[in-house]
């Protein structure tokens, strides 16, 4: 058993390069899981950051000192945050309070429509629905208790928000001007012979970068289209349901089948069996399936292609880690592993000996 081991650890941590690299995947990885918390916001405008380099470099190319460019996209920047939270903010809370106070109506509405199905379907029996109905009626009750919950739990969210709105943009502002400055200080810690670990980065640079890029542009052209869809068929809660498509992109297979049953709860409540809610799921697939082999091909095609069972198990795994962020770095972080095992060094163990 010690002579597997040995060999193993032979083969791929003989090279100084491969310890280096695993001791700084080691520490990065810890800092997030442990530290994640506190430094959101320093994440958040590392994110953002990253998101508009590129716009920066663009400018760049077009002889723009790289000051004024990061003036500029910050100040562009500012009014696209500005437009979000007081021209799409609004609605969509307005709508959520809405949806949330009709619920408990809908909820009514398919309760006793449950109760009808013995006597429509002899395979459907009477306990079967009465566990249905029962799990409505607790859902019921237990509704107004959330939204209490869920209230007092806004004030600290909205201290929360606060602090983000000030320190986001001042950290990005300063990642954008100064990335020369930090990147050079960060590489200075690092030995000077790092070639695996320069060739993995910069290859996960581009892979990052255009990833966060192409999946930005990605939510909003996949929410704009469905938000123009549901308002000229007239669904209710077009913004909200938009929305809520758009950021399902994040999660590639999972996200759209998740929401697609809030929209096809909302129609069929709205319309029920009938024309408009089969043009509405007509429509909605439509959009679906444009984004899965039109948009994401068109934005991403210079991402590495994963499979869809290493797609779902990253989704899952950081995911679980790291929340949000986890999902949404689902597939570079995905990437990143796929390119240390490719880029890892490999010896054989009589090699080694021999040398």
């Amino acid at each position: 058993m010690l002579d597997i081991l040995k060999n193993w650890f032979t083969r791929y941590f003989s090279d100084p390069q491969a310890v280096l690299l695993t001791a700084i995947l080691i520490i990065g990885f810890a800092i997030v899981l442990n530290f994640g918390g506190m430094l959101a916001p320093v994440l958040a405008a590392v994110v953002i950051a990253y998101l508009l380099e590129g716009v920066v470099r663009k400018l760049e190319q077009r002889s723009v000192a790289r000051i004024y460019a990061v003036v500029i996209v910050f100040i562009v920047f500012n009014a696209f945050v500005l437009f979000v939270i007081f021209g799409l903010v609004p609605p969509l809370s307005e709508q959520v309070t809405a949806l949330v106070k009709e619920l408990p109506t809908h909820l009514q509405v398919a309760q006793q429509q449950l109760l009808q199905l013995p006597q429509k379907y002899s395979f459907i029996s009477e306990k079967q629905v009465a566990d249905v109905t029962g799990v409505i009626n607790t859902e019921i009750a237990s509704m107004g208790q959330n939204i209490l919950a869920l209230s007092l739990a806004s004030l600290t969210s909205l201290i929360t928000l606060m602090v983000y709105l000030i320190l986001v943009p001042m950290l990005i502002f300063f990642f954008l001007k100064d990335k020369a400055m930090i990147v050079n200080w960060f590489t200075g810690l690092l030995p000077h012979d790092r070639s695996l670990a320069s060739e993995v980065w910069d290859e996960m640079d581009q892979q990052l970068g255009n990833y966060v890029r192409g999946k930005f542009w990605e939510i909003l052209i996949v929410g704009v289209v469905s938000f123009i869809a549901f308002a000229i068929l007239g669904l209710k809660y077009s913004i909200l349901l938009a929305t809520l498509v758009g950021i399902s992109v994040l999660v590639p297979y999972i996200g759209a089948t998740i929401v697609t049953i809030p929209v096809a709860l909302v129609a069929y409540f709205q319309w029920g069996w009938g024309t408009d809610f089969a043009v509405l799921v007509i429509v909605y697939l439509v959009i679906q399936a444009l984004d899965g082999n039109v948009l994401v091909p068109i934005l991403f095609s210079e991402v590495v292609n994963l499979h869809p069972i290493a797609i779902i198990v990253s989704v899952l795994l950081f995911g679980g880690l790291w929340g949000f962020w986890g999902v949404f770095f689902a597939i570079p972080l995905a990437t990143l592993v796929n390119a240390v095992f490719t880029a890892w060094p490999r010896f054989n163990s009589e090699e080694t000996v021999s040398e």
